[in-house]
């Protein structure tokens, strides 16, 4: 989930000027008694969108035959509404359109100096190239693995789990190639080269957006219970220096709260205190990294001294391009060691299901870069194009990230050309199958799972979420859902299901609303 800022950009305040206008004109609908009967949509559906915390709420549905284009539900589909990380179907899906679903990274390392006797008189340079995974995020079966509440969210949701990978598994697979080219030890430095696209932070719950990303630049820590009175056990994962754990959780009894709070110093002390109860699952929290290169470079070396790599660096200090010369000398540079990442259809099907942030931003500068420029903001326009090409609407989007920040505006109708659009291509089943399945996997993992809709809805979910601070509730400034239904028929449909502003008594709302628009989809199946 997002959880919506204080602040907005210039660029934010005019869209959400212009929106604030189109609503006044558009949503008379919902603001003269609620959701009135909508054609095509059950009685059934529009009771659920009626219920008790979307008074007041404005909801947008689109419903269209994926195969034939013909509108089934248009309910405020030309209203531009917030939705959420909904966002990441356009910005990945711009991604996949310009690179191809079998599109891989490569990222290489090279040196800078000659080697004599095994010893590189000179530097090693990791030149990052925006591989999200970077070979940490690969399950044995060479697919990409993830927990359907992932460890991103952690801070926010509870519940969130880690998979079982190895996150540091590329940076030692770099350093066995560094080994097995002949150098045993580097004399000058060691130096990721992050300069491919400039890095920004997304916003206070993800942290910075980078082109060198290892664990998606967080470090796990797992609290798990043992006795009541005594501090619990935590684990820290990927262990790289400087970072350690400050312990002062108490297992308490098995009726007494769980509450964790996560604090890190200058000193690369990270501080879990509070409590958790005995028996109950382990605690997930995440320290994210704010300067990622720098966290990448320690683990690097570390990765180099465990392949056999001695290096005489500092393996802590402060990441530096400066001595490495220009972009272009690096690229001129002999390689040692190559990493081949993904297919980009694995790292879209990582964004989409557990609905990574950082990773969605990623394809923006990644698509800012096709074009020559290190500026993330430049890729909007290249989805502007890309989308206008493939018969989607541009004047329906409107972006300021690529991940589902408050400011970014959508028409539900825009979604379902964009959905209708990808089911026309060869590549339609890879598209579909990177979204979250409804009562199966990923964001839509809980939702309904004894529905006989469950399996049939492949969609992204969508959710910001901020506090009413005079009523002490939770605002979801918005739930939203786009992608596909099998309906019971066995006709495909494309849908979008957007709702702003809905109000509920706490933070388990988020999973209340999911639960919601679950039944409105489920609806749709039903009655095609």
């Amino acid at each position: 989930m997002r959880k919506a800022t204080r602040h907005a950009t210039g660029a934010t305040i005019g869209v959400l000027a212009m929106t604030i206008a189109t609503l006044v004109g558009a949503g008379a609908a919902d603001a003269t008694g609620g959701v009135p009967p909508i054609p095509g949509l059950s009685p059934a559906a529009v009771d659920t969108m009626n219920s008790a915390p979307y008074d007041g709420a404005l909801w947008a549905v689109s419903v269209t035959d994926a195969r034939t284009g013909q509108v089934l539900v248009d309910y405020n589909a030309n209203l531009l509404m917030e939705p959420a990380s909904v966002t990441k179907t356009y910005s990945t899906g711009a991604a996949w359109l310009r690179f191809g679903p079998d599109h891989r990274i490569v990222t290489p390392v090279v040196r800078k100096g000659n080697v004599r006797d095994g010893t590189l008189r000179g530097d090693l340079v990791l030149v990052a190239k925006g591989d999200i995974t970077m070979g940490g995020q690969t399950g044995p079966d060479g697919h990409v693995v993830f927990t359907d509440l992932d460890h991103n969210d952690a801070n926010l949701l509870p519940g969130a789990t880690i998979a079982a990978n190895n996150p540091l598994a590329g940076l030692d697979r770099l350093a066995r190639q560094v080994r097995a080219s002949g150098i045993t030890s580097v004399a000058g430095d060691v130096v990721v080269d992050d300069r491919l696209f400039v890095t920004a932070d997304l916003g206070e719950n993800d942290g910075p957006v980078s082109p060198i990303v290892i664990n998606n630049n967080l470090i796990d820590l797992v609290t798990t219970p043992t006795t009541p009175g005594r501090p619990a056990s935590i684990r820290m994962r990927p262990v790289v220096a400087p970072w350690t754990i400050s312990n002062r959780v108490k297992t308490v009894a098995a009726n007494g709260p769980t509450s964790i709070a996560i604090t890190a110093d200058d000193a690369g002390v990270i501080t879990l205190a509070g409590t958790i109860a005995a028996g109950s699952a382990p605690a997930l929290k995440v320290w994210h990294m704010t300067d990622p290169a720098t966290f990448a470079r320690t683990a690097f070396i570390e990765a180099l001294e465990r392949a056999g790599v001695t290096v005489r660096a500092s393996a802590t200090k402060v990441n530096s391009t400066s001595g490495i010369g220009s972009r272009g000398q690096v690229a001129s540079l002999p390689r040692v060691a190559a990493l081949v990442g993904l297919p980009l259809a694995e790292n879209a099907t990582y964004i989409l299901k557990v609905s990574y942030n950082r990773g969605a931003q990623t394809m923006i500068c990644l698509l800012a870069v096709s074009v020559g420029s290190r500026n993330c903001d430049d890729g909007f326009p290249v989805l502007g194009t890309i989308y206008a090409q493939a018969g989607v609407d541009p004047l329906g989007v409107s972006l300021v990230d690529g991940s589902g920040l408050p400011g970014n505006f959508i028409t539900s109708v825009s979604q379902t050309q964009l959905q209708t659009m990808f089911a026309k291509r060869p590549d339609a089943a890879r598209w579909r199958a990177a979204l979250p399945i409804m009562g199966v996997d990923g964001s839509l993992a809980t939702v309904l799972p004894d529905s006989p809709a469950a399996g049939h809805v492949s969609a992204k979910t969508g959710t910001l979420g901020a506090g009413d601070l005079v009523n002490a509730r939770l605002r979801l400034e918005t739930k939203a859902l786009g992608g596909y239904i099998t309906a019971k028929s066995g006709r495909e449909l494309t849908v979008a299901i957007i709702v702003n502003q809905a109000m509920f008594s706490d933070i388990y709302g988020v999973f209340a609303a999911n639960d919601d628009l679950g039944k409105v989809a489920e609806s749709i199946w039903a009655s095609y």
